[in-house]
């Protein structure tokens, strides 16, 4: 069974960090490319970051390059995302997104507040 649980979110003001954890089994997590992706309230799903199998290519969107930075250990199964300078609008839920074959997994998220 493929699980993905993300953690490290949480209530942080304005112009901090956070670093967003995603630990993943039951699949071959060295070979998959794998995501962040988020969901404000009232807002669309939107794509974050994207990484490939072994950490090479990385993919930001336009609003958080500079600011996020996606990684992974393989040897962990674990990807990451670590955020800086934290704006209100990156408040959202975070999700860890998974592509195993045909098929994209998500795990449940980890809301991420940025507020004074």
């Amino acid at each position: 069974e493929v699980q993905l649980v993300e953690a490290g979110g949480g209530l942080v003001q304005p112009g901090g960090s956070l670093r967003l954890s995603c630990a993943a089994s039951g699949f071959a997590f060295s070979s998959a490319k794998m995501r962040w992706g988020r969901q404000a309230p009232g807002k669309g799903f939107e794509w974050v970051s994207e990484i490939n199998s072994v950490g090479a290519i990385t993919y930001y969107v336009s609003g958080v390059k500079g600011r996020f930075t996606i990684s992974r250990d393989n040897a962990k199964n674990t990807m990451y995302l670590q955020m800086n300078s934290l704006e209100p609008e990156d408040t959202a839920m975070y999700y860890c997104l998974a592509q195993v074959g045909p098929t994209q997994y998500r795990g449940q998220g980890t809301q991420v507040t940025v507020s004074s």
